[in-house]
């Protein structure tokens, strides 16, 4: 690889838009099968959705002052975003690093490692938007949200979808196989959907569950999104954005350092 394996393995990532023939290639490959990838990220978000949110909702009183099914589907959106970004980081991203060495291939180009993981995360965030605000969207047409302020729930899937594809790109350079993923999803992902406040308000958990829950980045994601779909401004907004911010930025420059010491050897 040449002058690009001379770069420091902690040097921070170079930024600049080379990184989007990366983003435009994934994008061609994934136009082909377009729709049953989206129907595939939507089946599951819709049966937690409309089951639970009309099964269980008929049987219980409203939740922090909305029905069951509001409730429910406004933590839904963020948490569709979460699990669309990571298994597009997991398992399409380590296909296209391990098995297709298809980064192998764009590190014979011009562009470094640098760009391959960047447009890995802006394609995966990219991705995992269209999961978002396609429930957002199924929000809106069940008549749960009557504000305009639901618009800003858009630019929260993206930020949402950043932090996961970042932490996905993790556990994706240090797995040494797909079974690997399987330990972030039990340890992290699932547990994380359960104590965040996707299902049931986070408040009810023993304290130190929830002490410990509310610095997952998944509740600060529920914290913006909720209020916004019910036409409230978050409080403590700008405190979730920077702490979303920071897990990104920092589980970013992680991904990067693990995969240079992976690949760029």
């Amino acid at each position: 690889m040449g002058k690009k394996a001379l770069v420091s393995r902690y040097d921070f990532p170079r930024l600049d838009l080379r990184w989007l023939p990366v983003w435009q290639r994934n994008f061609l490959v994934w136009r082909k099968l377009a729709i049953p990838s989206v129907l595939g990220n939507l089946a599951d978000p819709l049966i937690y959705m409309l089951g639970l949110g009309y099964g269980l909702g008929g049987l219980l009183p409203k939740v922090s002052g909305v029905s069951y099914l509001g409730f429910l589907a406004a933590g839904t959106v963020v948490a569709s975003t979460m699990n669309a970004a990571t298994f597009e980081t997991l398992y399409s991203a380590f296909s296209r690093m391990h098995v297709q060495k298809t980064w192998d291939a764009i590190l014979n180009t011009p562009l470094s490692l640098d760009h391959v993981l960047t447009g890995e995360l802006i394609w995966a965030a990219s991705k995992s938007m269209l999961s978002g605000f396609a429930i957002l969207v199924i929000i809106t047409l069940l008549g749960l949200t009557h504000s305009l302020l639901v618009l800003w729930v858009i630019p929260v899937i993206f930020l949402t979808g950043i932090t996961f594809s970042a932490l996905g790109l993790i556990v994706c350079a240090l797995a040494p196989s797909y079974d690997f993923f399987m330990y972030y999803f039990t340890l992290f992902i699932t547990p994380m959907m359960l104590v965040s406040g996707v299902f049931f308000p986070a408040d009810q958990l023993p304290t130190v569950v929830h002490t410990i829950a509310s610095w997952l980045p998944l509740s600060h994601a529920v914290q913006l999104a909720r209020p916004l779909v019910f036409g409230e401004i978050p409080q403590n907004a700008a405190g979730h954005i920077i702490v979303l911010l920071a897990v990104a930025t920092i589980a970013f420059y992680i991904a990067t350092v693990l995969t240079r010491r992976r690949l760029l050897k």
